[in-house]
């Protein structure tokens, strides 16, 4: 006897982008693709998916690839010191409330997480909290320069939340550790490319490129970027990312890697269009003090592009042989032109990478453990 359909609703304000393909709408990150991901999957199963997004003049209640959206209000909307309020908390409540959903999923520390957890308190109805990076599992959020009301609705939020979902296995850890926190863990997932073909490990190391692709910000370290781009002339760096307008730091690096003849800044690019940079890329590059699991190596995995990384999400990394990880500039820049020395050692690389991918991250995976999760609430 088939289950009957699940009624849930994403509360994403900053997730329209990536839902309607709008490519003038700057908000794509590795969070926004991971729920619209699982969104479209639940969609296709019969199940009754709907978002609340920010107002980028969209009709209220439409309809994309079997999603529904519920605008709240527009993101600049409101005067400052009352916004946060009005209209932002009250046009919040009121897109849930029209969206009438049983499960409401939030993910990405902030306010959201209080005001969806007390809103599904008050309406008896489920509410999840999925953790999107490291940082989440400690209630300073990274650092005190987080707004303390956000740090104090996060923690309520997360603290009564009926389900906690991580990406890894150390973030359950530190949950526990930190909040006494049973989350379940549920490996972030990316579609296998339907123009894949496999790669030419020649060509990739005649012409190497190192593909970054990330916000700027100032825990990206975009500096080091600059400083692996004069210790490797030999190496093409392609840069896709934008913002770090407030930070004085990330200015001076984009500044500098603008200067550099083997960097190429495209700056912000529509999701299909970033994603076409992996079929040259010899190596992705993530310079990150923190993440939490990058949605940018499962598109280059699912490629056969193995990482040269500052981190190693449960040391995968490392144990699985399909990249390299190091924490400083001399290692990154080291193992920047090992992973570029030989053929054999990028093509046996890049078919780990190829493996691990299908093996633990395919989409069908991931929505069948958060089908199980719903259900099981």
């Amino acid at each position: 006897m088939r289950s009957e359909p699940l009624s849930i609703c994403f509360v994403a304000p900053n997730n329209y982008a990536i839902l309607s393909g709008r490519g003038d709408i700057q908000q794509i990150g590795g969070a926004e693709v991971q729920r619209a991901l699982l969104a479209r999957d639940m969609a296709r199963r019969g199940h009754h998916v709907s978002f609340v997004t920010y107002d980028h003049g969209q009709p209220d209640g439409i309809e994309h690839d079997g999603v529904r959206v519920f605008k709240m209000c527009r993101r600049d909307a409101g005067f400052p010191g009352v916004r946060f309020f009005l209209p932002r908390w009250t046009s919040l409540c009121a897109a849930m409330r029209r969206a009438n959903a049983d499960f409401y999923y939030q993910r990405t520390a902030g306010a959201e997480t209080g005001q969806t957890a007390m809103w599904c308190r008050s309406h008896g109805r489920r509410f999840t909290v999925g953790i999107a990076n490291d940082p989440e599992c400690d209630e300073r959020l990274g650092g005190a320069d987080r707004p303390l009301r956000e740090r104090r609705l996060y923690r309520y939020g997360l603290l009564r939340a009926d389900r906690v979902i991580a990406q890894t296995f150390a973030q359950q850890r530190a949950l526990r550790d930190n909040f006494g926190i049973e989350a379940t863990v549920i490996r972030n997932c990316a579609p296998q490319p339907v123009d894949w073909s496999p790669p030419d490990a020649a060509a990739r190391i005649a012409r190497p490129r190192a593909l970054w692709i990330g916000r700027f910000a100032r825990h990206k370290r975009l500096a080091w970027v600059a400083d692996l781009a004069r210790r490797c002339p030999a190496v093409h760096f392609d840069v896709v990312g934008t913002g770090g307008e407030r930070d004085a730091e990330t200015c001076a690096a984009i500044d500098a890697l603008r200067k550099l003849s083997n960097v190429t800044m495209h700056g912000f690019l529509a999701h299909d269009r970033a994603i076409a940079l992996y079929r040259d890329a010899s190596v992705l590059l993530s310079t990150s003090a923190w993440e939490g699991f990058p949605n940018v190596f499962l598109e280059a995995w699912s490629r056969g592009v193995p990482t040269v990384s500052t981190l190693d999400p449960d040391e995968i990394v490392q144990r699985g042989g399909f990249g390299l990880v190091a924490g400083s500039i001399d290692g990154l820049a080291a193992a920047l032109q090992e992973a570029v020395a030989s053929r054999d050692a990028w093509a046996e690389r890049s078919e780990r990478a190829l493996r691990h991918f299908r093996e633990h991250h395919s989409i069908e995976a991931a929505v069948d453990a958060f089908e199980r999760t719903l259900r099981g609430m």
